[in-house]
């Protein structure tokens, strides 16, 4: 007999709502539910692949510990001793900077990801932080924080009522959208243009989101900054600034006129190779339209002057008054933000607090340069890592020269890896902590919420009961902070009920706060939900913006109002919240911050005029998500495949066809890949698809095993980095081709696949 479940879909930022069937313990169907508030029924090709990433046959069950060299099944009681007996006397005798942590992306698409990172950190005391952050996303982090005071409060694309979207270096057609929440991007585009806007797209690839613009600019990889500024310049050449209602809020925008007068656009276009006279078309349309924004991803960050160019992304917005303002760049507001406050100066945000022990790499949002891992493990001397705890990551794969790290992870003393496959990272460890299917864990979005296009509010339950033989994530990470901090056989119950025993004693000593002045343990009696982790929600949705304030609004938000609307609350459109929102020692927007300013110079020095050589970009597939979704046969084949584009004319320069086989060198190694010619990338660029290389011995997924593809960023030796936020320069790298086959062979890799 069937039935059918609500959950929320942790596979991409989108979170769309699902409704799954069930029949006999398993997923068998996924399909949108049309009665979710924010997705109204919109699904993807991963979504609906649900429950066969759920029932995937490799993901692991039961703890791994390894024994005479291999990983072999244990008890749950059994491996969290070992996780202690393995991590403690190491910390004990070289100190909490012996231990490392690396998080993974897929950490904050689950409830428990983000719930107990901070207190495994908070128990280990260490520095030693490594994330996905700086292979992605960490620019926006640094620029916002500068700007803002806050590196969380990110300025999300109002695309429900913009006139003119201009997306640089995103696809979110493809990845369904990033740092920037929007359940179905295509039909958000498709209104935008039924309502009589534009879409420009800026990227070096006709991506699907490309060839859904009025205008494409296949500008030159790397050089967004130098095409931002340009459009600056000419905001203010032509008298085209208009702040709006935020300009008595902003300051320092004469010296960003200043810094931006010597980047005309008949500077920079030889370098960004786009003519200066779309430049200026661009600014003007900009600043004409009655509503704009402008969005920049993957693309424009993780390149060389990325901050800059999500520093510049916001001052255009700023500039041509769409900054906090309805159709323009505007600030979510999620259901378990810290309540709003009165307007007041704050702390700011400092870079560089510390630095990593190798390289001195500054810290950026608390964070070292994930391409800085394995240069800490392999150097000796004080405060080497020993030890490393990896949540929910595979950096192997993801971080530049895998086969360094690969070496590295090796020589540590002790490695645990919280993961449900043995992967390139994983096989490294001495405990693997499964965490259970998706079907078997709640879903609240503590992260996508804050960047989601619209506020609103949903909660999903297990949709299938946790089977007796597994643990929750969440009781998981809450062992693993005990076993970090000497306590392992202490009830992990404890965990929550101190993480709410320390935000309570915040909330009541804090004049501000609506339960100021109240008794905590008189609080926590209030709370409701299965478990510790559901108490948190519970008590983070009282105490925040559309709280109940524990009584003090009858109709507030509680977990229990959640729970009976299955399908979601719409909180409604996103509102102006300046200058609420800053904590800039000013209280302003401090639109010239000086570390920005200063590494203007830098990019005064780009070389003007075409480069010599090809430049290596990425490419994301809809059908993928980095590493984690190439065992799931649906997802699998078809365009799915690591495969190299190159236009028509630089594959007969070389004299390749489409099929051939070529070798790629770059500075940290070279590898051999297929070719796939295609108008659809510009000259001089060549584009590899990222998260692949499943090639390595001692891993245990057997769909991407046999579809192996090559390792992107193991041609990246990881000394390209952005200096302001430590993010790895992955996009507009150079590389050397040099031809194997010529023409495609029968041995050569494009099977049919399913």
């Amino acid at each position: 007999m069937s039935r059918t479940a609500l959950r929320i879909c942790p596979l991409c930022e989108a979170t769309c709502g699902l409704t799954l069937t069930i029949e006999e313990g398993r997923v068998t169907r996924a399909r949108g539910d049309g009665d979710d508030v924010f997705s109204q029924g919109f699904i993807c090709p991963k979504g609906a692949s649900f429950g066969g990433l759920d029932a995937d046959p490799d993901r692991l069950r039961e703890p791994l510990v390894r024994r005479g060299g291999r990983l072999e099944p244990v008890g749950w009681d059994e491996a969290f001793a070992a996780v202690e007996a393995g991590l403690r006397p190491l910390l004990e005798r070289y100190g909490p900077q012996a231990a490392a942590v690396f998080f993974g992306n897929p950490n904050v698409h689950t409830m428990a990801g983000g719930l107990y990172p901070p207190l495994l950190l908070g128990a280990l005391g260490t520095r030693n932080v490594f994330t996905a952050s700086t292979l992605d996303q960490m620019p926006k982090h640094v620029s916002s924080g500068l700007l803002f005071g806050d590196a969380n409060a990110i300025a999300v694309p109002d695309l429900d009522r913009t006139d003119h979207l201009l997306i640089i270096g995103g696809n979110p057609l493809d990845s369904g959208g990033s740092l920037c929440t929007a359940p179905d991007f295509p039909g958000r585009l498709k209104a935008l243009r039924r309502r009589g806007g534009r879409l420009t797209v800026v990227d070096p690839r006709r991506t699907r989101t490309a060839e859904a613009a009025d205008r494409h600019l296949a500008i030159r990889p790397g050089t967004d900054a130098l095409l931002l500024f340009a459009v600056v310049q000419v905001l203010f050449a032509e008298d085209l600034v208009a702040l709006g209602r935020v300009g008595e809020l902003v300051t320092g925008v004469a010296e960003v006129r200043r810094l931006a007068a010597d980047f005309a656009p008949e500077v920079v276009a030889g370098a960004c190779e786009v003519p200066a006279e779309e430049i200026r078309t661009l600014a003007r349309e900009l600043a004409a339209a009655p509503r704009a924004v402008v969005y920049g991803r993957l693309g424009s960050a993780t390149v060389e002057f990325g901050t800059l160019t999500s520093w510049l992304v916001d001052v255009v917005n700023a500039l041509t008054g769409n900054l906090d303002r309805p159709g323009g760049a505007m600030f979510p507001l999620s259901a378990t933000a810290a309540a709003p406050r009165p307007p007041r100066p704050g702390k700011g945000f400092a870079l560089g607090r510390w630095r990593s022990r190798v390289s001195g790499h500054p810290e950026a949002k608390g964070e070292l340069p994930a391409a800085a891992l394995a240069e800490e493990i392999e150097t000796p001397g004080e405060g080497q890592v020993r030890a490393l705890i990896v949540i929910a990551g595979n950096p192997v794969l993801s971080a530049p020269d895998g086969d360094r790290l690969d070496r590295a992870l090796a020589g540590l003393d002790f490695m645990v890896s919280v993961d449900p496959y043995v992967n390139e990272t994983s096989r490294h460890a001495q405990v693997v902590l499964p965490p259970p299917p998706p079907s078997q864990s709640p879903h609240f979005d503590f992260a996508f919420n804050t960047l989601a296009v619209r506020n609103q509010v949903r909660y999903t339950r297990p949709a299938i009961p946790l089977d007796a033989d597994r643990l929750s994530e969440a009781e998981i990470l809450a062992r693993l902070v005990l076993c970090a901090g000497g306590h392992g056989g202490a009830d992990p119950a404890a965990v929550d009920a101190m993480a709410i025993d320390a935000t309570l004693g915040k909330a009541v000593a804090d004049p501000g706060s609506p339960v100021h002045g109240r008794d905590r343990g008189e609080l926590a009696a209030h709370l409701t939900g299965v478990g510790g982790a559901e108490r948190r929600l519970d008590m983070m949705l009282r105490l925040g913006p559309y709280g109940d304030g524990f009584g003090a609004d009858a109709e507030g938000l509680t977990l229990a109002k959640v729970l009976a609307h299955p399908h979601g609350i719409d909180l409604g459109p996103l509102r102006p919240r300046l200058p609420g929102l800053l904590k800039t020692r000013s209280g302003t927007v401090e639109l010239c911050p000086e570390p920005l300013a200063a590494d203007v110079e830098r990019l005064r020095r780009t070389p003007g005029g075409r480069a010599d050589g090809l430049l290596l970009i990425g490419r994301r597939h809809l059908r993928s998500n980095n590493s984690w979704m190439h065992n799931i046969p649906a997802l699998v084949g078809g365009s799915n495949r690591c495969t190299l584009h190159i236009h028509p004319e630089d594959a007969a320069r070389l004299g390749v066809a489409d099929g051939g086989l070529v070798r790629v060198k770059g500075d940290g190694g070279e590898l051999e890949v297929p070719v796939e010619v295609t108008d659809a990338v510009r000259t001089g660029v060549v584009s590899l698809p990222h998260g692949w290389g499943h090639d390595r011995p001692g891993t245990r997924m057997s769909v991407a095993a046999a579809h192996a593809g090559v390792n992107v960023n193991q041609l990246i030796d990881g000394s390209r980095l952005d200096p302001l936020s430590g993010t790895a320069v992955l996009n507009g790298c150079p590389v050397q081709l040099t031809v194997v086959t010529a023409r495609a062979t029968p041995r050569a890799p494009f099977p049919a696949q399913s």
